[in-house]
């Protein structure tokens, strides 16, 4: 099965339908991925919900399907750097659920290996236990929250084989693996693809089982928050 497409429309041709969830790695601008988040604007699919750490900046990342107003729900842990995102979700016109970091990537994870909930003492007495099921083991309370299972994952990862056996570059790992696990459909960018058998296997951080669409391309890498020291 040839996995390689020749840019990211033609890896999300198909794939994509009004209403639909999708799952997006990346936390920041770290680790995001661009293309496939350009040729979703281009696509003007809407009304989507993205499971996302966050929503980009302002003008990039996931913040242009903002910008195009093409996003119905985000399901994030951080919403800062966002004036958009701030202002749609304050006038009504933007749905959020709040999860906490590990919380979103837990979920993730377990939708990507079949368990549909999981218990956490994670915000045990917050608004983020409101309305979920409570339960004790050993004398603490814990709360019932449900695994991910996305319509489609876009995700990017520094190198991979033509089989999807992909390598994340440090902390641009982040939420890229739970993010391409919990989709139905895993569809990723990369900076370099490789032929089988050229990467060690001790080094692959995600198996190509769960990519079903790869391709190669340019990026941008942008810069967040851009912290110096003085000499």
């Amino acid at each position: 099965m040839n996995k390689v497409c020749a840019s990211a429309t033609e890896a999300l041709d198909g794939m994509l339908e009004d209403g639909m969830l999708i799952a997006a790695g990346g936390f920041g601008l770290c680790g995001i991925p661009e293309l496939l988040i350009d040729a979703l604007v281009e696509s003007g699919v809407k009304d989507i919900t993205i499971a996302s750490n966050n929503c980009g900046v302002d003008g990039f990342g996931l913040g242009k399907l903002l910008d195009t107003r093409q996003i119905k729900k985000m399901m994030s842990s951080y919403v800062g750097e966002n004036a958009e995102f701030m202002r749609q979700y304050l006038s009504g016109e933007l749905e959020l659920e709040f999860n906490p970091q590990g919380t979103l990537a837990e979920r993730m994870r377990a939708g990507g290996v079949g368990i549909p909930g999981f218990y956490t003492k994670t915000g045990v007495g917050t608004v983020i236990a409101e309305g979920k099921d409570h339960r004790d083991f050993g004398g603490e309370t814990y709360i019932l929250e449900e695994g991910i299972f996305a319509d489609l994952s876009i995700v990017k990862a520094w190198k991979a084989d033509e089989s999807g056996n992909a390598i994340f570059r440090k902390t641009a790992r982040n939420f890229n693996p739970p993010a391409a696990m919990c989709g139905k459909i895993c569809v990723m960018e990369v900076e370099e693809i490789v032929p089988v058998g050229a990467l060690n296997p001790d080094a692959i951080h995600l198996p190509g089982i769960y990519v079903h669409r790869l391709i190669q391309g340019e990026h941008e890498k942008r810069i967040e928050q851009r912290t110096t020291r003085r000499r």
